[in-house]
């Protein structure tokens, strides 16, 4: 019993050791997904406070590198190429380092996304982009330090840095009217091969209109610039099904002919089946 009551004992008190007391951030993490034009950017950070200590030119230095926040560096992502003034930033995730000065901010963007803070050494090979953005004054104290995206517009926005009386914006433009434009060119200029192809073969699979689909199929062979085994055995399906058998078993005998030179067996079995269903071998 003696032995029995000293393991509880024993338990309660290692569970006692190992048990973590949870308490707030003192810089909490932020989160902040924002669409610009046809652009998803992420932005994560964490928001230090005043804490009625003098920000720039105390707590952060003027005309030293600073992470632009606190804890890990400050990271946004992109999943399309966008223009920070005259250079292009590919799709992915950058580290955003900023060297603070009274009248401005040199604003870098570091592909090196994964410091704790800023760069042990740095590496100005890194330097994916670099701008320098102007100081405003700001008419009231901010305690938290803020990122925002400010003046969204279809193909831009600002990212917007406050804190203690201090703001800083660094344009951002997004390429919504190229991808626009590519978009109406490929509408407007009508359906491709695939376009046509896709539709017929949905028709096909669906049960709907099969003269339609018979149509699409089709227009798909007579685009495609080589048109491959795969979409003949859609053609064969497509025309059996339309009740067109002498069009199945050419679509058919092309499809296998195909497949023999590509070695698919898989494709020559699937059209021997249907040229023997349909009468053909």
């Amino acid at each position: 019993m003696k032995n029995l009551l000293l393991l509880a004992c024993t338990v309660l008190f290692s569970a006692g050791m190992y048990a973590q007391i949870e308490t707030p951030q003192s810089s909490p993490f932020q989160k902040i997904e924002q669409t610009v034009g046809l652009t998803d950017i992420t932005l994560e950070y964490s928001r230090p406070a005043m804490r009625e200590r003098t920000i720039f030119g105390g707590l952060v230095p003027y005309g030293k590198v600073w992470r632009t926040g606190a804890n890990k560096n400050t990271t946004i992502t992109f999943d399309k190429p966008v223009m920070i003034g005259k250079t292009e930033l590919k799709p992915g995730s950058y580290a955003i380092y900023t060297k603070p000065n009274k009248e401005n901010w040199e604003v870098y963007f570091y592909s090196d996304a994964n410091n704790w803070g800023t760069p042990e050494k740095w590496d100005e090979s890194k330097v994916a982009a670099k701008t320098t953005a102007e100081v405003y004054p700001m008419p009231m104290k901010i305690e938290s330090f803020t990122i925002t995206f400010d003046d969204v517009a279809h193909d831009s926005a600002n990212l917007g840095m406050l804190w203690e009386n201090t703001y800083v914006g660094v344009p951002i433009k997004v390429m919504t009217d190229k991808e626009v434009s590519a978009s109406i060119d490929k509408v407007m200029g009508g359906p491709n091969a695939n376009d046509y192809y896709s539709s017929a073969v949905y028709y096909l699979e669906t049960g709907k209109d099969i003269n339609q689909a018979k149509t699409w199929i089709d227009k798909a062979i007579d685009m495609a610039e080589n048109p491959a085994f795969w979409q003949y055995r859609q053609q064969s399906l497509i025309y059996a099904k339309a009740g067109d058998k002498k069009g199945a078993i050419k679509a058919a005998k092309k499809s296998m002919e195909l497949a023999k030179q590509k070695g698919n067996d898989d494709y020559i079995a699937l059209n021997e089946k249907s040229l023997k269903e349909w009468g053909a071998m």
